[in-house]
């Protein structure tokens, strides 16, 4: 007889862990419940609600960790970092709703839609032509930039029978979705006229979606080009600035019911609070999509690595790649070859592919859905390995 701690990464893996020992099926979703322990963050709230939320949830067997001036009222506001249990954040639910005041029913609808989120994402990816079932694997997304100044292939592939045959053998070495981009994002790029990268894009697309039998994504910031891209054919937008950036973007991705990338991005590097900004960033993009008529299904985000950030915050945005799983949506990672990889590594940017794999295996394990990346044939391998371990 020996003891050993169990970490659950998921509630399916409680759930088959409670089955394995032989738990009855009635007891399976109240015994889950309590093994499923979560930690959430709130920001701002008021002194006097932190104090009631935290005899509420100690009520419960939780807890709830505030600001030591809200015991005596010496600050009006606190974040609130609040700890229990599945089955107890039910509970404090209900509570809350019945005390609308202070905002404590507001947080009780935070703490509603977080635990929807954990239990009830899109179990897939579902293109006009696709389906992408979720959970099974991590998906590939092959980068095919035909533009002259990418940051680590540009000029490559401007040939359109070079960009063809490029993503024909991307597709053969293990690729989902291959990621047409006609405009460079790289620091201090120049911006490209519509019809410029029009003339890059759409030639490529009208020919690729003849020729693989995989999704086509577009990569733009520019509503008319993805209409463009997706009329032939396309069958996902990219928008690097997550439906923020050009106001018909969410307009076409619900008008052609096509899924969407929506990515964090900022012109700057301040932050107060780099993950709540990211996070609220890719709300306010999930929202947009939603009113614009897009079902919320269809949404992909994106943390946006290399975007906004220094070298260490692009790297501790990657230490939290998991608390972009409270969006409850399809997570998409692009770290392939990137600045932060060469500022650790010390290399160039044709010497790192050792470090793209340890980021695309590290964001496997914290809930990844697809990995944006250069090196097809490589990184396939190691998301087929640490999906065997992981999922």
């Amino acid at each position: 007889m020996e003891g050993r701690f169990m970490p659950f990464y998921s509630r399916e893996d409680a759930m088959s862990e409670l089955k394995r020992i032989g738990v009855s099926e009635g007891a399976l979703e109240i015994l889950a419940d309590k093994m499923d322990y979560i930690i959430v963050k709130v920001n701002k709230v008021k002194a006097v609600a932190a104090n009631i939320l935290k005899q509420e949830m100690l009520s419960l067997g939780g807890d709830v960790a505030v600001h030591r001036g809200c015991v005596n009222c010496s600050v009006e506001h606190t974040d609130v970092i609040v700890m229990g249990t599945f089955k107890q954040y039910k509970m404090l639910i209900e509570k809350l709703k019945a005390q609308p005041y202070f905002g404590l029913d507001h947080i009780g609808a935070i703490f509603g839609e977080l635990l929807n989120n954990r239990v009830k994402r899109p179990a897939t990816i579902e293109t006009p032509r696709y389906k992408l079932p979720l959970g099974k694997k991590t998906y590939i997304m092959g980068i095919l930039n035909v533009t002259p100044d990418s940051f680590s292939d540009g000029g490559k592939y401007t040939d359109i029978q070079k960009a063809i045959n490029r993503a024909k053998a991307m597709v053969d070495e293990g690729a989902d979705i291959i990621d047409v981009g006609g405009e460079s994002t790289r620091p201090g790029y120049t911006p490209v006229p519509l019809e410029e990268e029009l003339h890059r894009v759409i030639p490529v697309i009208e020919r690729l979606v003849k020729e693989i039998k995989v999704p086509i994504s577009v990569d733009t910031t520019k509503a008319e080009v993805a209409r463009r891209a997706i009329e032939l054919g396309a069958d996902i937008i990219n928008d690097q600035w997550g439906l923020q950036g050009d106001p018909a973007m969410a307009k076409v991705a619900a008008e052609h019911n096509v899924p969407v990338v929506v990515m964090f991005n900022k012109n700057d590097r301040q932050y107060e609070d780099i993950i709540g900004e990211h996070l609220a960033f890719l709300h306010r993009s999930v929202d947009i999509a939603v009113k614009a008529g897009l079902n919320r299904d269809k949404i992909i985000i994106d943390p946006g690595i290399g975007f906004g950030k220094s070298p260490e915050q692009n790297l501790y945005v990657m230490k939290h790649l998991s608390e972009f799983k409270s969006l409850g949506l399809p997570i998409l990672l692009g770290t392939s070859r990137k600045s932060m990889i060469g500022h650790v590594l010390e290399l160039p940017v044709g010497d790192r592919i050792e470090g793209t794999a340890a980021t695309v295996a590290y964001g496997i394990t914290q809930g990844v859905d697809i990995v944006r990346v250069h090196d097809v044939k490589e990184m396939a391998r190691v998301a087929r390995m640490t999906d065997a371990m992981v999922r």
